[in-house]
């Protein structure tokens, strides 16, 4: 895949319309560029990679929400306080990302040109299925990282043009994919995310009140995982919440977040352990 500098033409391949996959074209091209085509070195030491934590996706009266808290850690220490792990795919759809934070960037990147590509080609984006299923393949591409201890596992999310609903898809490390029904969260703290939304949330949220019970889950995360990050009102520090409509992706502000995160501390000075879902 080198450049012609005698008449300053493309090689053939690129101007080949044999796949509408950029993996597919980068794999016959130059593999070596593609995460599955690396080989490691054997680690020494005691060697931690910067990980990524809680993410949370769910479905809501508009379509889809995409949530993560910013806290990367490295072992027992603190990486990072303001990590983004929240990532628009392409115009209607999301990724989140949790594991090896490296790795799950350029695997979100490697997404959106994937995406951006076949558009380009095919002159169509892919159905929200499709989308879906090109992550599976890059998640099962890691997994020789992931047996090394580098795994990578996203959560996938969008709104279903064809459909006119949010959807939400949970993978584990070998690429198997699951629709999940509702919401679905992975990460250090998603057991607990879950068991908190589990109690809040309900099929056809409005807007806010799907943030709140998010933000509500990231909170319970962070008081049970010491790897999630809570709100941290001294920095300024909030989850990053993301929203897929019909009219695409958006991104709330931070002014937004706060003032939904500034509502639950201030409503745990008086019930530490959040709102109460009522007995049946």
């Amino acid at each position: 895949m080198t450049f012609d500098s005698r008449n300053g033409a493309l090689p053939p391949a690129f101007l080949s319309r044999e796949t509408s996959s950029f993996m597919d074209f980068l794999s016959a091209q130059a593999p070596h560029l593609l995460p599955a085509g690396r080989h490691l070195p054997p680690a020494r030491g005691d060697f931690q990679a910067p990980h990524g934590t809680t993410v949370i996706a769910a479905t809501y009266a508009d379509g889809v929400l995409v949530a993560g808290d910013r806290r990367v850690t490295s072992g027992n220490l603190i990486a990072h306080r303001e990590y983004d792990k929240v990532f628009p795919a392409d115009e209607h759809s999301a990724v989140a990302i949790a594991g090896t934070a490296g790795l799950a960037v350029e695997l979100v990147r490697l997404l959106q040109l994937e995406l951006q590509h076949h558009e380009k080609i095919e002159g169509t984006p892919l159905s929200l299925d499709g989308k879906a299923n090109r992550l599976t393949k890059m998640v099962r591409d890691n997994l020789g990282m992931a047996m090394q201890g580098m795994a990578v596992v996203p959560l996938f999310a969008g709104y279903d043009l064809n459909k006119g609903r949010g959807r939400v898809f949970s993978y584990d490390v070998t690429g198997n994919r699951s629709e999940e029904s509702g919401f679905a969260t992975t990460g250090s703290g998603s057991v607990h995310a879950r068991g908190s939304l589990k109690k809040l949330y309900r099929e056809g949220m409005p807007e806010g009140d799907i943030v709140t019970a998010v933000v509500q889950a990231l909170y319970d995360a962070a008081d049970e995982d010491s790897a999630t990050g809570g709100p941290d009102l001294t920095r300024r520090l909030f989850p990053l919440v993301a929203l897929v409509t019909e009219d695409g992706y958006r991104r709330l502000g931070q002014e937004e977040v706060a003032a939904v995160a500034r509502a639950v501390v201030e409503g745990r000075h008086t019930a530490p352990d959040g709102p109460r879902a009522p007995v049946l």
